[in-house]
């Protein structure tokens, strides 16, 4: 499965455990056993790398919770459950969108409950390319 790309998709996801590794003291992310764990309906918070149009900033970082969907080979397949503040509403990146991601992205969990089980067997607004 293709990984995000920020010339192709617009945006891609930062790799928490490097930013772990440069500030372990102050950026704590759960234990790589717990990041591996996910099951559908569990929330998981990235960190996204967004292209912007703006010429003096053109990149925005944002951490957003994405909920698992699935499990898949090398990580998750999750949906966006935040509107990205620092691109307009379109139909390729916003809440909804389907997208992957690896336990190394994840900087923080939120256990599933009945709702969020429910909401993750729902079909996405936007289904990831799986080439």
């Amino acid at each position: 499965m293709r990984k995000p790309d920020f010339d192709i998709d617009g945006w891609c996801l930062e790799d928490g455990e490097e930013y772990h590794r440069a500030a372990p003291e102050t950026f704590w992310i759960p234990d790589r056993e717990t990041r591996e764990g996910l099951q559908p309906g569990d929330f998981a918070k990235l960190i996204f790398r967004i292209s912007i149009d703006d010429p003096h900033t053109p990149v925005a970082v944002e951490r957003m919770w994405v909920l698992v969907r699935e499990r898949v080979d090398g990580g998750y397949l999750g949906i966006l459950d935040n509107d990205p503040d620092a691109i307009d509403e379109n139909e390729e990146f916003w809440r909804g969108i389907e997208l992957p991601f690896a336990a190394c992205h994840v900087i923080n969990i939120d256990v599933r409950d009945k709702n969020s089980i429910a909401v993750a067997a729902q079909a996405p607004k936007r289904k990831w390319p799986k080439f």
